[in-house]
């Protein structure tokens, strides 16, 4: 199997408490999300979400990596 993306991130965006990282819905913290990221080497996010709770993070989150796809 040939590797695409070496440092890829999957968000499952939804109400759940289980992540491993806790970020908030606030413009402040969905950049402290952003900042996670590119601090672990991630250039590819896949996002998956139900409801309405994805927007605020592909608004912030957009063009901020190599790709970002939803």
């Amino acid at each position: 199997m040939e590797v695409l993306y070496p440092c890829c991130c999957g968000l499952d965006v939804d109400k759940s408490r289980k992540e491993k990282r806790r970020f908030g819905t606030f413009t402040r913290d969905l950049l402290r999300l952003a900042d996670w990221l590119r601090e672990c080497g991630v250039t590819h996010l896949a996002m998956e979400s139900t409801g309405v709770y994805w927007k605020p993070v592909w608004n912030i989150l957009k063009g901020q990596f190599e790709r970002f796809c939803w």
